[in-house]
């Protein structure tokens, strides 16, 4: 692995536990670093280059893609993940470049038609390792991108990679082993070691939960915006409801959709609010002089305060009952899910009715091998080339016959 040799670094990562991009590990494969560009900026740009990111544009969370123009799919989601990691991360004297590559990265791994089509998808791969969409999106950064003559994947640096695998705390120790990991990660694991067994960089952990950020208060607007529940039903919610009546309070009679916007645009202003009071009340509390201390401190420095968790819980609690598992959803999903299924075990039985490109590396009908190829095929779909596949292989009336 090569060091990265230019003395570049975001001037704005001040704390003395940032992610320096000039005291990078490297990369797996040597590679001359740009003159202007640091390593983790570089990172962020391929990023957003490859396919795979690309493809995000086309793929959901919650509605089908061709619901409704106006939903967010994992490209608008995504974007707004970096844009609240990245200020909370330049408040915190952290690197914004890397808080910024990691919420892009972070759902590249997704299937289509989001939790269900992963869900469908883990089922189908069931005896042949699973399937997990982090893990996934190790895979794709590392093996299926195809953009370089010298190497797989897009050859990012230690810290992008680590982050994208441990954003959310360590993966082994307290009775869990290597083993019970996804198959994905164990297999990069023998080519470099990740350090499964410590926390992830404080840019990680602030990715992670402008993660949770982004997609609580998307789903409040998104679920409003289809009439899945009302205004009303939302003054129940704690810490929702509060932000709601502050809203009607100020603005009398408003009109609903700027209501809608400034309770959300409140909603996430107190969140963010309340994720850097309790990071700098961790920082106090353990005082990190290094990355390094972050990675083995005993629980993480980026968090939510109690309260704040309490109201998350309370709110995603809120949203899967009345919005994930609302009828209307439960319907696109299972059709969704008999998408995902049918295709693979079609692909899988007949893997010659694939693209010639995704035939390499099959091992016959039903293998081992050819199992993994579906799955890689049909989790890097997006929702329309998914639905139109199943038609033009499950509808003999589509005259289409390629």
């Amino acid at each position: 692995m090569q060091g990265v040799s230019l003395a570049l670094s975001n001037p704005a990562a001040t704390a003395p536990f940032a992610s320096l991009a000039a005291r990078s590990r490297g990369r797996l494969f040597e590679e001359p670093e740009s003159a202007t560009r640091t390593a983790f900026q570089r990172d962020r740009d391929r990023i957003i280059h490859c396919a795979a990111f690309r493809r995000l544009k086309h793929k959901t969370q919650v509605f089908v893609y061709h619901e409704g123009d106006y939903y967010r799919t994992r490209l608008t989601h995504s974007l707004e993940v970096a844009q609240i990691a990245r200020s909370v991360a330049r408040v915190l004297g952290l690197d914004e470049d890397l808080a910024e590559a990691l919420a892009l990265a972070h759902d590249l791994g997704h299937t289509p038609f989001g939790h269900a089509g992963e869900e469908a998808l883990d089922a189908c791969m069931e005896g042949y390792g699973g399937f997990d969409h982090n893990a996934q999106t190790l895979r794709i950064l590392t093996k299926l991108e195809r953009r370089y003559p010298r190497w797989t994947g897009l050859n990012l640096t230690w810290e992008t990679l680590e982050g994208i695998v441990k954003h959310n705390g360590p993966l082994i120790g307290n009775g869990r082993g290597l083993e019970d990991l996804p198959r994905a990660i164990v297999e990069y694991a023998e080519v470099q070691d990740l350090e499964l067994h410590t926390f992830a960089s404080a840019e990680a952990q602030i990715a992670a939960l402008a993660d949770d950020i982004a997609y609580n208060n998307h789903d409040i607007d998104d679920g409003l915006r289809a009439g899945l529940f009302t205004f009303e039903d939302l003054l129940d919610v704690p810490l929702v409801g509060a932000v709601f009546k502050d809203v009607y309070d100020t603005y009398p009679g408003l009109d609903p959709k700027l209501v809608k916007h400034e309770a959300v645009r409140g909603m996430i202003g107190r969140m963010v609010g309340d994720l850097i009071g309790e990071t700098k009340t961790r920082i106090a509390r353990i005082k990190p002089q290094s990355v390094e201390e972050v990675r083995g401190a005993s629980e993480p420095v980026a968090a939510f305060s109690a309260e704040m968790s309490e109201n998350d819980a309370a709110l995603k609690g809120f949203l899967f009952k009345r919005m994930y598992r609302h009828y209307k959803v439960n319907r696109s999903m299972s059709k969704a899910r008999r998408i995902v299924q049918e295709l693979f075990a079609l692909f899988h039985a007949e893997p010659n009715l694939l693209p010639p490109e995704w035939q390499q590396g099959c091992d016959g009908p039903k293998g081992m091998r050819t199992a993994r190829r579906v799955c890689d095929f049909i989790a890097g779909m997006t929702d329309r080339f998914a639905i139109s596949e199943h038609k033009r292989l499950f509808d003999l009336h589509d005259e289409r016959m390629s």
